[in-house]
């Protein structure tokens, strides 16, 4: 409940409240109507609506005309330090992943890649990822020749690429390093994300070993920064 001694004014704690039950899926589609949120928490109708008016400038609900307020596609969080495939962390969230193959081909590494990889030739697979049918990043994988080969062998539309490789493959992910930064991507996949071209992307670029130390493969991922977040989890040391 609201605590009306506190120094902070009650639409914020109200927004605060929405948004808590938003990130922990008690709210999901249409929100309740202003009056019931006054019954609820004994409010005004003004409290009410500049909470709603904070939750819609941050994205996290959305007033629809004729229909009502309803919670936006919840963001997607992939927590840092568990190797896991975007379709493990769309599941997480409860939403329905999907993927669509793009192109593949045998193709000679750019400079950049040959550097952090030593692959001179490489498989090259680009697919777009979906969460509940929704465009949320462009994924672009390099394997060595023959891992791509053999993965060429199934259909990579909705496949999960991380179970091919060891379900099918036999193939014993050991460790990955993963580079994260903001920027621009490429031309060419901008309209599979019905961005604008001014728009930045969180841009995620991993390597994964095998037990043997060998590149199973480079990705180097984009996706839409209002959909998608990384998380890490801190703690501080004494002593």
């Amino acid at each position: 409940m609201l605590d009306y001694t506190n120094s902070v004014p009650l639409h914020v704690q109200l927004k605060k409240i929405i948004e808590k039950q938003v990130e922990n899926g008690e709210l999901q589609g249409q929100i309740p109507s202003e009056r019931q949120f006054m019954h609820t928490y004994n409010v005004s109708r003004s409290t009410v609506r500049e909470a709603i008016t904070l939750l819609v400038r941050e994205g996290i609900v959305e007033k629809r005309h004729g229909k009502g307020t309803f919670v936006s596609l919840k963001p997607i969080h992939d927590w840092l330090g568990n190797l896991r495939s975007t379709t493990e962390t769309i599941q997480n969230m409860g939403m329905e992943p999907g993927a669509q193959l793009i192109t593949n081909y045998k193709t000679t590494t750019p400079s950049y890649i040959q550097e952090q990889t030593g692959l001179r030739e490489a498989y090259f697979i680009k697919r777009i990822r979906y969460a509940d049918q929704i465009p949320i990043g462009v994924e672009r994988h390099y394997y060595p020749i023959w891992i791509g080969e053999k993965l060429l062998q199934y259909d990579l539309n909705n496949a999960t690429l991380y179970d091919l490789l060891e379900n099918k493959l036999g193939i014993t992910f050991a460790e990955a390093d993963q580079t994260i930064s903001s920027g621009h991507i490429y031309e060419e996949d901008r309209p599979y994300l019905y961005i604008e071209r001014e728009k930045h992307v969180l841009i995620a670029e991993r390597i994964i070993k095998n037990g043997a130390g060998e590149i199973i493969e480079f990705e180097e991922a984009f996706y839409r920064s209002d959909l998608y977040a990384f998380k890490i989890k801190l703690s501080r040391k004494f002593g």
